[in-house]
């Protein structure tokens, strides 16, 4: 039964299965306790791809790593990227696959680093196009979970240059390794629960070491990186800093125009709004829709329960904390801290209940 019919389940929310990904640094200790997971620690999968049809890119390939499996009892594991194919039109929208076929467009992470990560930019639509042949760029946006302090040090990120850093002055760094200067070069901010930072292509960026976030960008892995050592010590490989592109060519993929510390948080950090408020619960747009053409992102405080009414497209949830349900139209599941959940453009409207 169940399982013939692959289009009848766009017609209902999909729990995904955990999808953790092995990444070049380590970190996962607070996914791992918001998670549940038994003996939490720092290892190399400090990262769980939410609802992707994204393969990961790593040095000795596991078959469909990065990609979600549907947690259905159905005796067969079910890719979620096979269930798209089935029927993208019922699960991504019919003008979403007019514009993009088969891709949703857009991957959600969530992860935390030990240290932090490696100082970095991702291309814009135009340089991923014209340089690596891409159809996406890589612009994000980091909704900031939690934290802890490593060392002394509490969470925080690098976002931007400061005025004056030209393009020769950021290859000579590069050049030297001269790491404590790139990290000057950019703007540190301590960051706390319910920050919200929208990252461009083209921005130079780091998060810091012991930030718990989400993040939501375009379907690329491009990340150009300007450290040829991790922080552990151990050398990158050229492609892993350029690649591909060539070192003349990376550099061009950054945008030199150097910002005060007030123009960043004016520009990049984005102010919850509150867009509906009853006794059920809170809606708020994090990132309102038309901010960005890439997605938007909303938060739901469910007090006892917040309808949505179906608008056509998919998206992607994550249970920050708590537990309750989720209804639609012929059912309901349970759901709780950490779950993640697929729904479908053809679903119409959903219940969230506490």
């Amino acid at each position: 039964g169940l399982y013939m019919d692959l289009k009848e389940l766009s017609q209902r929310p999909l729990k995904m299965k955990r999808n953790r990904v092995r990444r070049p640094f380590k970190g996962g200790l607070l996914l791992d306790k918001w998670q549940g997971v038994e003996t939490p620690a720092d290892r190399y999968v400090p990262e769980e791809w939410v609802a992707s049809i994204i393969k990961a890119v790593n040095p000795d390939p596991i078959e469909n790593e990065g990609i979600s499996k549907v947690d259905i009892d159905a005796g067969r594991e079910l890719l979620l990227k096979e269930l798209i194919e089935s029927c993208p039109e019922g699960y991504l929208g019919k003008e979403h696959f007019k514009k993009y076929g088969n891709n949703m467009g857009v991957l959600v992470k969530v992860l935390d680093s030990y240290s932090r990560l490696l100082i970095q930019v991702h291309p814009d639509r135009r340089f991923a196009k014209d340089v690596f042949k891409s159809d996406f760029g890589k612009t994000e946006a980091w909704y900031i979970i939690g934290g802890r302090n490593i060392g002394d040090e509490e969470p925080y990120v690098l976002l931007g240059f400061k005025p004056g850093i030209t393009k020769e002055k950021w290859m000579e760094m590069f050049e030297m390794q001269d790491i404590k200067g790139m990290e000057d070069a950019l703007h540190r901010f301590v960051v706390k629960s319910g920050d919200v930072f929208f990252v461009e292509g083209g921005i130079p960026h780091a998060a810091g070491a012991g930030v718990f976030f989400m993040e939501i960008q375009e379907p690329t892995d491009i990340t150009i990186r300007t450290e040829r050592k991790n922080l552990e010590g151990h050398a990158l490989a050229d492609v892993q800093l350029h690649q591909g592109a060539g070192f003349d060519k990376m550099f061009d993929c950054f945008r030199y125009k150097g910002y005060t510390r007030e123009e960043i948080l004016e520009q990049w950090r984005l102010r919850p709004i509150v867009v509906r408020e009853e006794r059920g619960g809170r809606e708020f747009d994090i990132i309102p829709p038309g901010y960005t053409p890439y997605f938007s992102m909303k938060r739901l405080e469910v007090e006892q329960e917040l309808v949505l009414k179906g608008d056509g497209m998919f998206s992607v949830a994550v249970v920050l904390s708590g537990t309750g349900k989720v209804a639609w139209d012929d059912g309901e599941m349970q759901i709780r801290q950490s779950e993640e959940l697929f729904l479908p453009a053809k679903i119409g409207e959903v219940t969230w209940k506490n």
